[in-house]
């Protein structure tokens, strides 16, 4: 049986001019795999995984291209065509994903940036988006604090940005714990800070604790090294002038400063530090 919206683990079976026919052993199933997305060195009756969609004719197609999501999952993605009856997005492949009208939550244009969750219509098989995305939200959560997880900025909220976490999950990063540039749809690594009883997940963007600080310790050595040895930084200087230029707050500057001292790998002078 084949998945659509999903990475498929498939036999090569035969190799034609338009690429390479796969399958799985014992099937008669077949989906071809398009020449431009051959491996060299696929032969017959090797394994290769691929992402199973239709074509703009509605054929089972395969692709070795990774789609910026998969089945059941959530993403934002822009928008690249509107239409009387819905829109079109890019999810990284060549056929464009379909967005409904009866499934927008707002009149959309080209170019903008809009949080969906990837379906399958079971009547007709094709992957279609839905911006309604509450009911996508994976309400048994498996993460655990402290872990690292992938995140995607949804949006920005008054007290800081929504994001997606791991795909599936909901999840906030203060305003306080930002120290760089977030743009809706920016991709970037964080870290579970907690879970609450009702479901609600905040995250960050550095490690807690003095794991965060030896982190940083190698960020202000790097920034050093790259300034000829020197940064005009020092427990004095604006909370906003160290997060532009090493990403790390004010605390935890002071703290990395601290120890590289102790470590003699710096010292500290009235109006910089130098590396030694």
């Amino acid at each position: 049986m084949f998945y659509l919206g999903k990475v498929n683990s498939l036999c090569a079976l035969r190799k034609t001019a338009y690429g390479m026919f796969l399958g799985k052993v014992g099937s008669d199933q077949e989906v071809l795999l398009p020449k431009r997305y051959v491996p060299e060195d696929l032969e017959v009756d090797d394994l290769i995984d691929v992402f199973l969609y239709t074509d703009s004719e509605d054929r089972l197609v395969a692709t070795t291209l990774v789609p910026k999501i998969y089945l059941h999952e959530i993403a934002v993605l822009e928008v690249k065509d509107v239409i009387s009856f819905g829109a079109f997005l890019d999810w990284g492949l060549d056929k464009d994903l379909f967005l409904p009208l009866s499934e927008q939550k707002k009149k959309i244009a080209i170019g903008d940036k809009v949080t969906v969750c990837l379906l399958l219509d079971a009547r007709t098989d094709r992957l279609f988006a839905t911006a309604k995305v509450k009911g996508c939200i994976e309400k048994q959560i498996t993460v655990k604090e402290g872990e690292l997880v992938e995140l995607q900025v949804e949006r920005k909220t008054e007290i800081g940005y929504q994001v997606i976490i791991n795909n599936i999950y909901e999840g906030l990063i203060f305003f306080s714990k930002v120290f760089q540039p977030l743009h809706k749809g920016d991709r970037l690594q964080g870290f579970i800070e907690s879970i609450r009883e009702d479901g609600k997940i905040t995250v960050c963007l550095q490690k807690q604790g003095y794991a965060h600080v030896e982190d940083s310790q190698h960020i202000v050595l790097k920034k050093l090294k790259e300034n000829n040895g020197i940064l005009y930084l020092t427990d004095k200087s604006d909370p906003e002038e160290i997060s532009k230029q090493l990403l790390i707050s004010k605390k935890v500057f002071k703290k990395c400063t601290g120890a590289l001292y102790k470590q003699k790998k710096i010292k500290i002078e009235d109006d910089r530090i130098v590396l030694l």
